[in-house]
């Protein structure tokens, strides 16, 4: 079994960044959405970016921007991935690409969507990866990993899968869905918008643990 990449997301801290960086973590996401609790400002973002150990990849979070919005935040702060959410428009997709992880939501009740999204974004030459959150709609808890791993079994693009993730489930979720990475934000905080170091170093250890056992 491949070894499954881990994503810290909403880094705001140093504390989280090197908990995140320690831990064995491969990538941390910077919000760029000023609704988020983890929002944080292109400036702060570059400095945090700037403190990373070699080899961990810098992630953009962003959400209905429009090309020129998002050049201003690469101008200050340039990461190596770009994770679109909620926009399903080609053009921006093309602009913001070729290095984009496409977001894609999980509902359980329109399975069909995530097929046809899956396949839509896979024909995409600027999305490299597609991310499936698979979280209930406001509850934030995971949905039924089994009913979304048959829509995932045959995704040919690197899959990410995010949603209700924690320390406590995140090996259930490998072994189900077989992801090319995890990414986790709230299942590692001690409060909304708070990361915990000592859970981030638990998810890593845990998906470490998935890992091992399924080789």
């Amino acid at each position: 079994m491949a070894r499954t990449r881990i994503k810290i997301c909403g880094i705001k801290d140093d504390d989280a960044l090197f908990a995140a960086a320690e831990s064995g973590a491969d990538a941390v996401g910077f919000m760029f959405v000023p609704t988020s609790p983890r929002y944080i400002t292109p400036d702060e973002a570059y400095a945090l970016m700037a403190a990373l150990p070699p080899f961990i990849a810098s992630v953009s979070v962003v959400a209905n921007i429009t090309a020129e919005a998002f050049s201003d935040i690469e101008e200050i702060c340039p990461t190596m991935y770009v994770q679109l959410h909620e926009s399903d428009n080609e053009k921006l997709v093309k602009a913001l690409g070729p290095d984009l992880i496409k977001v894609v939501k999980f509902d359980a009740s329109a399975g069909d969507s995530l097929a046809q999204q899956l396949t839509r974004w896979e024909d995409c030459e600027d999305v490299f990866a597609i991310l499936v959150d698979g979280s209930n709609p406001g509850s934030g808890e995971p949905i039924d990993w089994k009913r979304l791993a048959a829509f995932t079994d045959n995704c040919t693009k690197p899959l990410l899968l995010a949603g209700g993730l924690t320390p406590e489930n995140v090996g259930e979720a490998i072994r189900t869905i077989r992801p090319y990475a995890v990414d986790v934000s709230s299942g590692v905080e001690s409060q909304r918008g708070i990361k915990d170091p000592a859970r981030i170093e638990a998810f890593c250890k845990a998906v470490q643990a998935a890992d091992a056992a399924g080789n």
